[in-house]
């Protein structure tokens, strides 16, 4: 009995731990990056999850993520990495956090190669009445799926900026309004409390006293 109650606080103390996550896509000019508040407990999948959401992609296309030479992804019969593939679902982020700062490679869509630097630092304790992950800031619309990889975003851009390219009619219909300076932060910040309303349930069960 004594030495569940004196477990209990660290499991919590543990589950509220918070990193401050960087998030940017490479070769984006200006850059186009994120801020947010994540759970060092999460799992390298959820941490996939919280970098979707932040960026605004959807998540159609295979993904990966290298940390020291190792990558972590999801399960899969060959490995397309450097080194053997770990299952990120299996490994949390505190267990990757250098002391300092920590920098993690993340590839989206193999086929565009949308590559990611995601720089993890300032390690703490959370607010216990807040929920995490939590937006904090960021830059510039993610370019849509499926355009073509950063360069093929660019090639877009400036197609629609010139309205005698033979391809000027048919971009302005595809990217249909798209803003690239513009942030609508109202889908990001819902999408990630959809991921902290599931960590705070699960929170409910850590802190709920077992019956005797």
């Amino acid at each position: 009995m004594t030495a569940r109650s004196t477990d209990r606080p660290t499991a919590i103390d543990s589950f509220l731990q918070i990193a401050t996550l960087r998030i940017e896509l490479k070769d984006s000019n200006p850059p186009i990056w994120r801020l947010v508040e994540v759970p060092t407990s999460v799992t390298l999948k959820v941490l996939h999850d919280i970098v979707q959401a932040a960026m605004g992609w959807f998540d159609y296309h295979l993904w990966e993520m290298r940390i020291d030479g190792q990558t972590y992804g999801l399960p899969m019969e060959d490995d397309w990495g450097t080194a053997p593939r770990k299952i990120a679902a299996r490994v949390r982020l505190r267990d990757v956090l250098a002391p300092g700062t920590t920098t993690i490679a993340y590839s989206y869509d193999f086929g565009d190669d949308r590559q990611h630097t995601l720089t993890l630092s300032d390690d703490r304790q959370g607010d216990p009445a807040l929920a995490y992950p939590r937006f904090i800031d960021g830059q510039r619309d993610c370019p849509p799926e499926d355009c073509g990889g950063i360069s093929g975003f660019y090639d877009m851009l400036e197609i629609r900026s010139d309205p005698t390219h033979e391809q000027h009619a048919e971009i302005n219909d595809w990217l249909d309004g798209y803003d690239p300076g513009e942030l609508d932060t109202l889908p990001i910040e819902a999408s990630l409390a959809r991921i902290a309303a599931r960590r705070n349930a699960a929170a409910k069960r850590i802190a709920k006293p077992k019956a005797t």
